[in-house]
């Protein structure tokens, strides 16, 4: 065999983990993981798939590339199959396993990712979508994935019913179907060659080497994980059965209904008692709540207590937890589409709710000891309180400490620096409250965010969060603006007065929307402020001042439902389809500026790499760090600004604590 440089990969595998619940670093930990064929070309040849299932053996100078960083490992969604094979190895070939990182730092479970290289995230740069079969699809390819995939995996890879029909078994093995047997096989290889063949329609549009940096530092932190308080977790699960069957006793014993969880009873129990609805969601129920008579009340706060599902992000921990008390796996590199920032994963860090409570600590204290008398006495609600306790539920190993440190009003510095607007860039230079210095601007008086004219910041506020990327009315309502007390009819005069005080701003808007219109028509390069619009064989892209670019794909000019000029483009919509989207300057200025903050945050982990980072929430890092480093010298370092972004003003607050909270 040659000197081998590349191998592209696709593994099959089994465990009787749920991968779907637990990720994969649990399911490949699992006692009974197993891979069962080995799909790999080396140097671009062919594709050959080693059975070990029934006895194969992959060849020795294989097994050593994959922990020799001078050879590039290729794989679709690479994570799984470097974690699958760093189980595989230390189990079964421990001499050819070679980790990464400083002792005691839990990456040392793990192959080394420097040298491995995703073809999903070079796909989703491109502004593709992230399964390799809709991937092959929107490049054109006749035949992505063989369509009995999924049952080939499901009948293989996951335990099976024992019956007297199949003699008891727990698994189906190749003896039992030697027809689909061979079927999966060549599944593996059509995987490996999809694989391989959006590498060579890429080809022309490479990831750049500092995005690859970016990736290999979010594979280390998903390596790294974030360690679970389970005693917490176990209390908390036990405490919201306790809870629910209370609850629901209760709402029986009101309304007489058999299920009183049930929709359909629930609104036809409800209109019988003289209060009709179209909907039960939370918000409906908050509303009706406010009018209701004291009988009625009473059984929607209790719908309400039971509506809250704080319980399923204990139950997601429990699932994902480790054997080393931690849960890894949580971040998805370029998950979001169009921007490239990192989504979530498995338990979902970036939708935790926010905790309130002054007395955090003690309640915390309660549900680990397993109270629930004195929850439940001392704060009434208890699935409320459970729900605000979910992020203390992360904690730092012993004698460690948290450092959670996060941007300041990201979004707007980074929307005022693209556009140019003066008067922000100067509030921001002063140290001033947007919010407050927004309000000024709009209202010509000065605001105090506890003093003169403070009941104007709200205004402040819901236009800077509503109203930056052309939102108008709309936009206001769905941020909550009715619900906090304004009225119908101060909303459009709040629009105008937003837009007026900020006319670079809104120019910026359509200079970007006539930007993307003339590369798309002329073919040539265009440029506003520090961002460059180009189309490249049947893709725009959108240069952003760290270099990386976003990628839209088969960009057209067409007619909107309101028969002005839109541009439209394929992507992933709403519904997670490859479909035609439509866009227009504001949603690009959305796009660029979340995209910019995405860089940012990316800059400042690379920045704080020395450090051991285990999570992180658009504009947030948690540190899980020893007791003496200083608060303060990790926010200088996060406030740092790249060199990318002369002029632009960064401000990073920080704080300690010893579990994860919202300060």
């Amino acid at each position: 065999m040659d000197k081998i440089t590349t191998l592209s990969l696709d593994l099959e595998t089994r465990s009787s983990i749920d991968i779907s619940k637990c990720g994969a670093y649990r399911y490949a930990e699992s006692p009974d993981f197993d891979i069962l064929l080995f799909g790999v070309s080396v140097n671009g040849g062919p594709v050959c798939v080693y059975d070990l299932a029934q006895g194969e053996a992959v060849p020795e100078e294989i097994i050593a590339a994959l922990s020799d960083d001078s050879v590039t490992k290729w794989a679709y969604n690479a994570a799984f199959e470097r974690v699958a094979l760093s189980a595989w190895l230390r189990r079964n070939c421990p001499q050819y396993f070679r980790s990464y990182g400083m002792e005691g730092d839990s990456v040392r479970n793990y192959l080394d990712p420097a040298s491995w290289r995703c073809t999903m995230v070079w796909a989703a740069y491109n502004g593709l979508p992230l399964s390799l079969e809709k991937a092959g699809a929107a490049l054109g390819f006749e035949e992505q994935k063989l369509k009995e995939g999924k049952d080939l995996i499901r009948f293989f890879c996951t335990p099976c019913r024992p019956t007297r029909a199949n003699g008891g078994r727990a698994w189906n093995l190749p003896e039992h179907a030697p027809g689909k047997w061979e079927l999966f096989k060549k599944y593996n290889e059509r995987d490996v060659q999809v694989e391989m063949r959006i590498q060579e329609r890429l080809r022309n549009y490479p990831v750049p080497d500092f995005v690859w940096e970016e990736y290999r530092l979010d594979q280390e932190i998903n390596d790294r994980g974030i360690p679970i308080d389970m005693e917490l977790v176990d209390n908390a699960i036990a405490m919201d059965g306790q809870s629910r069957k209370e609850l629901t006793a209760a709402m029986r014993e009101i309304t007489a209904l058999d299920n009183p969880n049930s929709v359909q009873q629930m609104k036809r129990w409800l209109a019988e008692n003289g209060m009709e609805t179209e909907s039960l969601g939370k918000k409906e129920v908050a509303a009706m709540l406010k009018d209701a008579p004291p009988g009625l009340a009473e059984v929607l706060s209790l719908r309400l207590q039971l509506a809250k599902s704080s319980v399923k992000k204990y139950q997601a921990m429990r699932n994902c937890a480790c054997d080393d008390g931690r849960c890894h796996g949580m971040f998805q590199f370029y998950g979001a589409n169009r921007t490239g920032r990192w989504a979530g994963r498995l338990i979902q860090l970036q939708n935790l709710r926010q905790n309130h409570m002054p007395d955090l600590e003690e309640a915390r204290a309660l549900v680990r000891s397993g109270d629930y008398e004195s929850v439940k006495i001392l704060y009434g609600d208890v699935p409320d309180t459970l729900s605000q306790l979910v992020r203390t539920s992360f904690v730092p190993r012993p004698d460690h400490k948290f450092i959670v440190a996060d941007f300041s009003a990201i979004e707007a510095r980074v929307l005022s620096w693209l556009a140019g607007e003066q008067w922000r860039m100067d509030a921001f230079a002063n140290g001033e409250d947007i919010y407050c210095a927004s309000a000024s601007q709009m209202f010509h008086v000065p605001v105090q965010k506890h003093g003169a004219n403070a009941h104007l910041r709200q205004k402040g506020k819901i236009a800077e969060l509503a109203l930056g990327y052309g939102g108008s009315v709309g936009a206001l309502k769905a941020m909550g603006a009715l619900e906090m007390g304004l009225s119908e009819d101060e909303l459009q005069p709040l629009v105008d007065m937003w837009r007026t005080s900020n006319p670079k701003i809104v120019q910026y808007w359509w200079n970007v929307d006539n930007a993307v219109k003339a590369a798309i028509r002329r073919r040539e390069p265009q440029k506003v402020g520090f961002i460059l619009f180009e189309v490249k064989s049947g893709m725009l892209f959108i240069t952003l001042p760290s270099g990386r670019k976003l990628a839209y794909v088969k960009p057209r000019i067409g007619t909107n439902r309101f028969g002005g000029e839109s541009v439209t483009y394929m992507g992933v919509d709403a519904q997670k389809k490859w479909s035609r989207i439509e866009s227009y300057g504001p949603k690009f200025v959305e796009n660029i500026v979340q995209a910019v903050s995405r860089d940012i945050l990316a800059y400042a982990m690379r920045t704080l790499s020395h450090c051991f980072i285990c999570g992180h929430i658009h504009d947030e890092l948690i540190i899980e760090c020893s007791q003496n480093v200083s608060v303060d010298a990790v926010s200088s370092q996060m406030g740092r600004t790249p060199s990318w972004a002369s002029g632009l003003l960064l401000r990073a607050d920080g704080y300690e604590c010893s579990f994860y909270q919202k300060q």
